[in-house]
């Protein structure tokens, strides 16, 4: 392995793209710690910053063969993190204000002046989507919804990790938007 430690940066990106596992670890080795800072200064959590690191050196193995260097490995590295956080971000937030008006929803109830009636259904069918989740996802879900703890508090009460409670949240919202929103265009609504 000493010797992979001589390469530059372009060799080794060279001999990963020919699928060189040796070169792999090298830049691993190389740029983990580094780029794991980095995500953590924009992240602002330590687990989140490794998780996007552990991302993109997946995928520079995954996607070794079709990979185009345009600029130097480091900047492509660092570029890539930058935009796998970005994604992460957007993505949280759309999760976060689907989540929102779902619970508007369940907290206001959905106005439909002409017909109260379906309103009241409508109601139900979230009730029972939201009592058809698996449990533990349910209770977790709950409690950050209706209860607003944040994801330390329901880890601290479920006696589980906090990245554990909110993939349930994201899981839950994504279950129940894809049954919602097929509710929904069934009824004419969207």
């Amino acid at each position: 392995m000493a010797a992979y430690s001589g390469y530059t940066d372009g060799e080794l990106a060279a001999l990963i793209k020919g699928g060189d596992g040796r070169a792999y670890t090298e830049i691993f080795s190389r740029y983990s710690r580094l780029l794991i800072s980095h995500a953590y200064r924009l992240l602002g959590d330590r687990d989140e910053a490794n998780d996007v690191v552990q991302d993109v050196m997946l995928t520079l193995w995954q996607k070794r063969e079709e990979l185009e260097f345009k600029t130097s490995l480091s900047s492509y590295l660092y570029t890539a993190i930058r935009n796998r956080i970005f994604n992460r971000l957007a993505h949280l937030k759309h999760v976060a204000k689907y989540a929102d008006e779902i619970i508007r929803f369940m907290e206001n109830g959905f106005s439909l002046a002409d017909d109260v009636l379906r309103e009241k259904e409508f109601v139900a069918v979230i009730e029972n989507e939201i009592n058809a989740l698996p449990e533990k996802m349910r209770a977790v879900f709950l409690l950050h919804k209706r209860e607003e703890l944040n994801y330390k508090e329901i880890a601290e009460k479920l006696g589980i990790s906090d990245k554990t409670a909110k993939q349930q949240v994201y899981n839950a919202t994504k279950i129940l938007k894809s049954k919602l929103t097929a509710l929904l265009i069934l009824s004419g609504i969207i």
